[in-house]
């Protein structure tokens, strides 16, 4: 004889809707990172941590840790320098969720150029320390906002960033586009779009917005590759940066300081 399966007629729970994903925390460190965030958005803090000499200067952000029920911790160099995952910790660490990157659309565009705002845009940055030095100089120079491309190398924010951006990214708001090239051809519709690119392109002279033009809009393209064909042609203009010849190119995030000099105050 064999044996049937019985067959149960408790009923079987419904099925749970899965868990709202939720963002990492990042470790971030260093006392002008942490105080923007503290500054910024205080509640995406989780765990705080410093060494003695950061003591008094953390003592106002535990005082904000403990309203919130939040723990803050005193711990030895070597014990932190663990925590952080690097010895560039600069004596103070805080778990925090990153700030989220943002869908890009032309609506929003649309109103960033009729108020006349000049735009960053990453084509494939692909270094996180570039992404954050470009951000560190998007926020000192008063620009808040960058659109990245879908490039599959284009780096997002992580820790490394971050920790190179010294706060930055608590004033800087990132847009992600899809179908890039078709973007940036619309955006030349709102914008004076000028990608950057080796060869015999004009060389830069003046990104200052022309009375009555439209704003400015700086393209840059991979450390390795530059902006991708597709990319180089929905651009209104490419230029170059002539240099002595001496190397053959800047590092991605010193041009892109030289184009936001001359994009915010030329």
């Amino acid at each position: 004889m064999v044996d049937r399966p019985t067959l149960s007629l408790k009923p079987r729970p419904a099925p749970q809707a899965p868990a709202k994903a939720r963002r990492k925390p990042f470790r971030i460190g260093g006392l002008p990172a942490v105080s923007a965030l503290f500054d910024r958005d205080p509640d995406r803090a989780e765990k705080l941590y410093f060494d003695e000499r950061l003591k008094l200067a953390a003592a106002p952000f535990c005082t904000r840790m403990a309203a919130a029920r939040k723990p803050f911790r005193l711990v030895p160099s070597e014990e932190l320098e663990k925590i952080a995952g690097s010895a560039m910790h600069g004596g103070i660490v805080v778990e925090a969720s990153p700030r989220p990157v943002h869908p890009f659309s032309l609506d929003l565009a649309k109103g960033w150029a009729a108020a006349g705002q000049p735009l960053l845009i990453l084509d494939g940055v692909s270094n996180p320390h570039n992404l954050g030095a470009i951000v560190r100089t998007a926020a000192f120079f008063g620009v808040d906002r960058i659109v990245i491309s879908d490039h599959p190398g284009q780096a997002l924010p992580s820790e490394a960033a971050y920790r190179v951006a010294e706060g930055g990214f608590e004033y800087v708001n990132l847009h992600r586009a899809t179908g890039f090239a078709a973007t940036l051809k619309a955006l030349g519709g709102l914008y004076r779009t000028i990608g950057t690119a080796l060869g015999p392109f004009p060389a830069l002279s003046n990104l200052s917005r022309q009375p009555g033009g439209k704003p400015v809009a700086v393209v840059m393209g991979n450390e390795e590759h530059g902006m991708p064909p597709d990319s180089q042609a929905a651009c209104t203009d490419l230029v170059t940066i002539a240099g002595s010849g001496w190397v053959q190119s800047l590092n991605v995030s010193a041009t892109t300081a030289i184009l936001v000099f001359l994009m915010t105050k030329g």
